[in-house]
């Protein structure tokens, strides 16, 4: 762990600290309305706030899926309102609460996601009655938590599970597992929209990967490169990796932290993806499916700890 040095120990009084409030929030973004969540920790006033930005596909603000109900986010906010955090977490779009939201989908941008947690801090700030505003990000949305942090003048950020190579490369990685005729076909289509061109001639076996529809989203999703977006990053920095996240591998951990040498890096040991110890087979896959499964408390020390010694 890069930078726990610095960290100064939690109180004893924060980590028995009353139960949270949770509070319903909505907010209107001129394309629908999201759903959120408003944990307040119990007692004094919180001195940070922190938004957490759920991963890819639909998402709920509890870190789950349809058939899939894991909780990891919903535990990571009650673990931080327990330690004096306060944190908002939110549906996306056309999940949950934030149904009203639903885009078609080839109106569906990166960008509309980072623009929603942009909106989201701005509003965290002022419902959240702390001076310092973070955002946390979870494997995709740790890309949109930093991008939104920027974009709205965050104190902080901090990237858990987070891709650190761009998004072109990491499903040109997907397309080497494929014969080679489909290989070179796959390559084809994401080197055009790469370069910004649509295509609409897409193979049956592509449909599921590159439908037309779907284009327009990789298309602003590629243009983005994680590690470049965290070398320029001026507020401070926290990527948080599990040594068994079998979805993202500790070596994006370790170009992330690469790009920015500011930046604290703490790796947990027998940590998966979504946040939970899992040192077996079994174990990972009762993480994804049993919500009774806890997060591991490590995880929620190290965040602790960076946000409560912002400066």
């Amino acid at each position: 762990m890069r930078g726990s040095s610095s960290f100064v120990l939690i109180a004893a009084a924060l980590l028995t600290a009353s139960p949270a409030a949770a509070e319903e929030i909505v907010l209107d973004t001129g394309r629908g309305r999201l759903a959120g969540t408003l944990e307040r920790p119990g007692g004094a006033k919180p001195r940070v706030c922190a938004l957490i930005v759920a991963g890819s596909g639909p998402t709920d603000r509890d870190g789950n899926q349809q058939g899939m109900r894991n909780d990891s986010l919903k535990q990571l906010a009650q673990g931080l309102a327990l330690r004096g955090i306060c944190t908002l977490r939110y549906d996306k779009r056309g999940v949950g609460g934030s149904t009203d939201a639903m885009l078609v989908e080839r109106d569906l941008r990166f960008d509309t996601y980072i623009a929603d947690a942009t909106a989201w801090i701005a509003r965290l700030r002022r419902v959240g009655g702390a001076p310092r505003v973070a955002a946390v990000g979870h494997s995709e949305g740790a890309l949109v938590a930093l991008l939104a942090a920027r974009h709205a003048q965050a104190n902080a950020v901090v990237s858990i599970a987070g891709a650190g190579r761009p998004a072109a490369e990491l499903i040109r990685e997907q397309l080497q597992q494929l014969p080679a005729v489909s290989r070179r076909r796959g390559e084809f289509i994401l080197n055009e929209l790469v370069a910004g061109r649509l295509v609409s001639d897409v193979p049956p076996d592509f449909g599921m990967m590159f439908r037309p529809s779907v284009q327009p989203y990789l298309m602003s999703w590629t243009g983005y490169n994680p590690a470049e977006e965290i070398r320029t990053f001026s507020a401070p920095v926290m990527i948080v990796q599990g040594t068994a996240d079998q979805q993202v591998p500790v070596g994006d951990a370790r170009i992330l932290a690469a790009a920015n040498p500011r930046a604290t890096l703490s790796l947990i040991p027998d940590m998966n993806h979504v946040l939970k110890l899992s040192k077996t087979a079994e174990e990972q896959r009762a993480a994804y499916s049993d919500p009774a499964v806890p997060i591991d408390a490590r995880v929620v020390d190290a965040i602790a700890g960076f946000l409560l010694n912002l400066p």
